[in-house]
C-alpha cells in the first residue's frame, strides 16, 4: 500500500528539514515526498532522501493554499494521499496507519496534531520524548487509537490528513475561488460532508506540530480573510472564522452582523499598532 506525501511551502526550510527527517525515520517510507514551493526566496532545495522528493514551483502574490495543494494532488503516482503541512512532524508510525485506515475506511481522516514548545525539536529530538512535551489540541479530542467519526465538518483541519486521490479528484480538490489565507480548508469539510464521505477523526501516530510565530489575529492576512469569508458565507449561509472576524469587527476594521460584513478601514494603517 504506497502513499504519496504532500505538502506546500513558503520560506520554512527550517521546518521542511524536520518534516522530511520524520519521514526519513517513518517504519514505512512514503512512495514519494511532492513539495510545491509557493514562491519561497531563494527557491526550496532538498538533499537526496531514501524516497524520491520532486518540487513544483507555484508563485503568487497571495498564499495560494488551494492550489497549491491540488497542483500536488495532480503530481501524485499513489492512490493514497497525505497532505502534511510543512510545520509537521509525522510520527514513525503515521503513513503505516493512515494508509491502513484508507484501505478499511472510505473516508477523509485527519490525523492527530500535537503542539510542540518553542524549543522542542529545534536540534537532535526523538519521538517518545517529543510525545512528552507536546500538547493536544483544545477543541479536537482523537481517540487514543483507531478512527472515530467526526459529524461536525468544521472540525476538519488541513494540518495533517489522508484521503484517496480518486474521491479527491472526484470532489475537485480544494476550490481555488478561495485565494490567499483562510476558510478553503473549511469549505472543503463541507463539501465532503455534503457529498456524504465521513469525517474520521484518528488516534494513535500523528504528527508534531512546529512552533512558529503567528499574528492573532492574523492583519497580514485581512484581506484574504474578509474576501474568503464572504465567498464562504454566501455558499453555506453562516461565517467561517467568526473568532477573527469579531477581533476585526472590535478593533473598528469591520462592521460585522449575521448577514452583513462592510469594510471600515483596512489595517494598513495599524498592522504595527495592533500586531502581536
Amino acid at each position: 500500500m504506497t502513499m504519496s506525501v504532500l505538502t506546500i511551502v513558503r520560506n520554512r526550510k527550517g521546518h521542511l528539514a524536520k518534516l522530511i527527517e520524520g519521514l526519513e525515520r517513518s517504519t514505512r517510507l512514503p512512495a514519494e515526498l511532492i513539495v510545491v514551493d509557493m514562491g519561497s526566496t531563494p527557491p526550496v532545495a532538498v538533499t537526496e532522501t531514501a524516497f524520491p522528493i520532486e518540487i513544483h514551483r507555484l508563485a503568487a502574490e497571495r498564499l495560494p493554499l488551494a492550489a497549491s495543494r491540488n497542483l500536488a494532488a495532480r503530481h501524485a503516482v499513489s492512490e493514497k494521499l497525505l497532505f502534511l503541512d510543512v510545520d509537521c512532524i509525522p510520527m514513525a508510525g503515521l503513513i503505516e496507519e493512515m494508509s491502513s485506515a484508507l484501505a478499511e475506511h472510505a473516508a477523509l481522516i485527519c490525523a492527530e496534531v500535537l503542539y510542540l514548545g518553542p524549543e522542542d525539536a529545534r536540534g537532535l529530538w526523538n519521538e517518545e520524548d517529543l510525545k512528552r512535551r507536546a500538547k493536544p489540541h483544545p477543541v479536537r479530542p482523537f481517540p487514543a487509537s483507531g478512527v472515530r467519526r467526526e459529524d461536525n465538518a468544521g472540525l476538519f483541519w488541513s494540518l495533517a490528513f489522508g484521503i484517496e486521490k480518486s474521491r479527491f479528484s472526484a470532489l475537485g480538490g480544494f476550490d481555488e475561488a478561495f485565494t490567499g489565507y483562510g476558510a478553503e480548508d473549511t469549505d472543503f469539510g463541507f463539501r465532503v460532508q455534503a457529498a456524504g464521505i465521513p469525517l474520521l477523526f484518528m488516534g494513535g501516530a500523528g504528527a508534531f506540530h512546529q512552533h512558529h510565530g503567528s499574528e492573532d489575529p492574523p492583519l497580514g492576512h485581512f484581506d484574504d480573510i474578509v474576501r474568503n469569508a464572504q465567498l464562504f458565507r454566501a455558499r453555506w449561509n453562516f461565517w467561517p472564522m467568526e473568532g477573527w472576524l469579531r477581533t476585526f469587527a472590535d478593533r473598528g476594521l469591520i462592521e460585522f452582523g449575521p448577514n452583513t460584513l462592510t469594510v471600515i478601514s483596512r489595517p494598513s494603517r495599524l498592522l504595527e499598532k495592533f500586531k502581536t
